[in-house]
């Protein structure tokens, strides 16, 4: 089986106005622009999209506008939760509002057991026929999915598709990978494991730097694969200060790309609470990032538009 929903998938942001609605016209020209610029696929109301303070309301109309806002691109749907039966309700939402697969998060906060987190899975691979990638992020949630989970949930449902890794542990995702055979993609969770990940079978990234900085992403991937491992790695480089820029413990994702958007102009910067908007400092940090990025993955030859002259 090969991955038909490619190497580059955006974990999208959530735009909101001011009054804290969310702001679907920028939402929709966010999408298009980002299967324009490389992306092959679209993740939404994942973390990055502020799933958490989002209405069940609100992130099936997000679905249904991802999908009018594009011909070419993929969407798949976080359209789960920590409790099996409202996960349940929601991703029947999700099939009717067009959906091509399923994002499915580790639940959170109530940390069940792995005999649990079988349950729930196969709860939800049962009840759907889209693909579905389970979403492994213990920082998050505070339970990693054991591979013993994994292979259990592979051998009883065949349209487990693959794995999103966000644990960090790229050893680990090696021996995964060879116990679930070739019918299993993997997908980075963390954008500065892209690159190593691939490196040991992954099939590409889930990523959050790709709204920004989706050009060096489809050519550092396209390069890796097709041998030129030297251009890959350089094009990773160019992309550590993103990396590190998205990661801040003073302000944690997506606080970083809202600001980010706001200076490239898509939308407002604004967060629900908890999460904080940017300050001016960080806003002028992104600018900077913009600005460095472009200019060196120019000089790599990366084609980047008149989108990254801010």
């Amino acid at each position: 089986m090969e991955n038909s929903f490619g190497s580059l998938m955006t974990a999208v942001a959530t735009p909101f106005y001011d009054n804290g609605d969310v702001d679907y016209g920028s939402f929709e020209n966010l999408v298009a622009w980002l299967i324009e610029h490389g992306s092959d696929t679209v993740v939404i109301s994942g973390s990055t999209g502020e799933s958490a303070t989002l209405s069940d309301k609100e992130k099936i109309e997000l679905i249904r506008v991802a999908k009018g806002a594009t011909s070419k691109g993929h969407v798949i749907a976080g359209a789960t939760s920590n409790s099996t039966k409202h996960s349940l309700e929601l991703l029947k939402e999700a099939e009717v509002a067009g959906a091509d697969g399923i994002l499915a998060v580790t639940p959170y906060y109530n940390r069940p057991s792995q005999d649990g987190l079988v349950a729930h899975f196969s709860a939800i691979l049962s009840a759907t026929g889209l693909p579905v990638i389970l979403y492994d992020i213990p920082i998050r949630t505070g339970r990693k999915i054991e591979h013993s989970t994994i292979v259990e949930l592979k051998d009883r449902h065949g349209n487990l598709y693959g794995v999103k890794d966000a644990s960090q542990i790229p050893g680990q995702a090696a021996a995964l990978l060879k116990e679930c055979g070739e019918d299993f993609f993997l997908f980075s969770g963390d954008d500065s494991l892209t690159l190593p990940l691939m490196a040991i079978g992954g099939v590409g990234v889930i990523s959050v730097a790709s709204h920004w900085a989706s050009p060096v992403f489809r050519t550092m991937i396209d390069s890796f694969k097709d041998g030129d491992i030297r251009r890959a790695a350089k094009l990773n480089q160019t992309l550590v200060p993103s990396y590190n820029f998205q990661s801040q413990e003073s302000a944690p994702n997506p606080t970083p790309l809202k600001a980010v958007l706001e200076v490239m102009g898509f939308c407002k910067g604004v967060c629900r609470s908890p999460m904080l908007d940017p300050n001016d400092d960080l806003k002028k940090e992104a600018r900077s990032l913009v600005e460095v990025l472009a200019a060196e993955a120019r000089e790599l030859g990366v084609k980047m538009d008149e989108s990254w002259d801010l």
